[in-house]
């Protein structure tokens, strides 16, 4: 099901209409690029939640038992 485009976007492709050939396909490849980076990053988040889960219990129970320390952003 395909979503309407938002005017902002049909604007911009408006925009990039108007370019050369060449940096049109050049802007065509950078979109395609990023949206499938998005879409293995949301991949690969979705499927680590229960590695991050059992992550976060392991530091809160760490710190719960007094071993760990206050970041010091000054010392990174």
């Amino acid at each position: 099901m395909l979503t309407p485009m938002t005017q902002l976007l049909e604007k911009a492709f408006e925009k990039a209409s108007e370019l050369p050939e060449e940096e049109q396909d050049d802007l065509a490849a950078f979109i395609l690029e990023e949206l499938e980076s998005e879409r293995q990053w949301e991949q690969a988040f979705s499927e680590s939640q229960d590695e991050l889960e059992r992550m976060a219990d392991e530091a809160l129970e760490k710190h719960n038992a007094g071993d760990s320390e206050k970041l010091d952003p000054g010392q990174l």
